[in-house]
């Protein structure tokens, strides 16, 4: 353990490494990733790298960054590779982990300290989840990271305030870049009031730093909103039809009660109970390390909480944000305990300690059983994933148990890494083991198999981002929001979703003749007529033809 503690980027590193970068092409496409690889793989394949499209219709939902970065990963490996597609959003957060200690060790001095920080946050579920999830997300809250990096030294220092404030300005910019104000209000403004509880923006006056201030605005501004300007002088009439629907869906769509967010902590997954112990701020704050980093730490997330439940629009996904000032602020409660468990926790502060550690143990211990009775049905070909995944999750348990027998917590710590980064190395192709839909249809091969026929392939209504994905190319759309077009020839095939399928048939009904002829199901697990099967992820092909 003392090797661990000499050297805590080459754990980072190799934490992240496990983490994030194996079996990346095991889980299917999801919703936001489809979005993704389509608006990068129109950029390589039609060239539409600033009015940037999905499946050939205007896509300004979300500035472009992320994309390109993905383009240039498909440009560089292929757009059939879905793992190098995903291999950016995942090194982005093994960057966030790493800038994550950094931040740290600047505000604590403590390399320690900083190093349970930055594997709490590179392991906390939603970090994990939002990579695949949302990739717009990681991006922008890591670049926002590296900026309050810069801004917490521009605003502590006197010296370097032209490099600090300059490279704060380019990573907000980047940042809003990514996926436009949502960290600069979810990450930024709570700890710039956060900052201002603790420290109260002293000396700012005296060091003349007002002039860098206002560069760096005008730097992030200029990054940030170029792209906003250009699109807006480009193409004016989809931009500020997008930009009413999405400020519209802020209010009325997705709405949730304002204390939707309250069980915010959860979402840090393992870390559940040091998160809600954390964040018990006057049984903590006389117990910590640093009284007067902990209140920043603790306010920030508090803030962010609020910040975010003032908004009507939610989304668990929504609170990714929070889970970076959480992350270190449920550090100080397990620095906290690793330094003094031995020396001053009474019996009752060691009671949820050997609950939450015991609770880990046992899910190693009980690994095996369990995933022998959920998937022993799909292991064929899978035995030896499931075998090293039972005896490392397995033994991960024991030695758990052992450290918490003898009070090394911060073995028991290191240990919940290993077994996370254990189910991201050996247990996740495990997935391929679930049950299966049993009426799972790629539409992959139907644009070959419709120029082989000759046929035109269009799409009517909006299929799902996961089908186009899939598909391979743009698909024309007959029915857009305001009008619908017939094509002019007299045979074609028509992708159709079940919602749209009556008005289909209502539309096509008097001049046209339409024989089903396939359908496409990408529901990887659930069967039809079961309750996660979705219809959204159905597309029926009807050929058409002129009586």
């Amino acid at each position: 353990m003392r090797w661990l503690k000499n050297n805590p980027i080459t754990l980072i590193f190799l934490a992240g490494l496990s983490i994030f970068l194996f079996h990346l092409d095991v889980i299917p496409v999801t919703i936001m990733e489809a979005r993704n690889f389509i608006t990068a793989r129109e950029m390589i394949t039609e060239g539409n790298w600033l009015l940037t499209t999905m499946n050939d219709l205007p896509r300004y939902e979300k500035p472009p960054l992320p994309s390109w970065i993905t383009a240039l990963f498909g440009f560089i490996f292929g757009l059939d590779n879905v793992a190098t597609l995903r291999m950016p959003t995942m090194l982005m957060a093994i960057v966030l982990g790493y800038v994550g200690y950094l931040f740290s060790l600047k505000i604590l001095h403590n390399k320690l300290h900083a190093l349970i920080n930055a594997l709490i946050l590179l392991s906390s579920f939603y970090i994990i989840a939002i990579t695949i999830e949302a990739p717009w997300d990681i991006y922008t809250h890591g670049f926002m990271l590296t900026a309050i990096y810069f801004l917490y030294s521009f605003f502590n220092h006197a010296d370097n305030k032209w490099k600090n404030s300059l490279l704060a300005g380019l990573f907000i910019g980047l940042s809003f870049m990514s996926k436009g104000p949502v960290s600069l209000y979810a990450l930024l403004l709570p700890f710039l009031m956060a900052y201002g509880f603790a420290h109260k923006y002293k000396g700012f006056g005296t060091d003349r730093k007002f002039f860098p201030l206002l560069v760096m605005t005008l730097l992030a501004t200029v990054i940030g909103v170029w792209w906003f300007l250009y699109v807006r002088l480009a193409d004016p009439n989809a931009f500020l039809a997008i930009t009413k629907k999405e400020t519209a869906n802020w209010s009325s769509y997705n709405v949730r009660p304002i204390y939707y967010y309250w069980s915010f902590f959860i979402q840090s997954g393992i870390w559940t109970i040091p998160a809600l112990l954390s964040l018990m701020y006057p049984y903590l704050k006389n117990k910590v390390s640093d009284k007067k980093i902990y209140r920043l730490t603790f306010l920030w997330t508090i803030f962010s909480v609020i910040l975010l439940s003032i908004i009507p629009e939610k989304k668990t996904r929504y609170l990714v944000p929070v889970l970076i000032p959480l992350a270190l602020n449920t550090g100080f409660y397990l620095e906290y305990i690793i330094n003094h468990f031995k020396s001053s926790l009474s019996p009752k502060e060691k009671i949820p300690v050997y609950f939450h550690f015991s609770l880990i143990g046992c899910i190693g211990i009980a690994y095996p059983i369990i995933a022998y009775f959920l998937l022993k049905d799909g292991l064929s070909g899978l035995w030896g994933y499931y075998v090293l995944s039972s005896l490392a999750l397995f033994a991960i348990g024991i030695l758990i148990f052992l450290r918490l027998k003898k009070q090394q917590l911060f073995s028991c710590f290191i240990l919940t890494i290993a077994l996370i980064a254990a189910i991201k190395l050996l247990a996740v192709p495990l997935a391929g083991a679930m049950e299966k839909n049993t009426g799972y249809r790629s539409i992959s091969d139907l644009r070959r198999t419709m120029q082989e026929e000759g046929l035109k392939i269009y799409c009517f209504g909006e299929i799902a981002p996961e089908m186009i994905w899939d598909y391979g190319s743009a698909i024309p759309v007959l029915k857009g929001e305001e009008e619908i077009s017939i094509p002019e020839g007299k045979k074609f095939g028509v992708l159709v979703i079940p919602a749209d399928e009556n008005e289909f048939k209502r539309i096509f009904d008097p001049e046209y003749s339409y024989t089903l002829n396939n359908v496409y199901d990408l529901n990887y697990n659930a069967n039809p007529g079961t309750k996660g099967h979705k219809d959204r992820l159905l597309s029926k092909l009807y050929i058409v033809q002129k009586r």
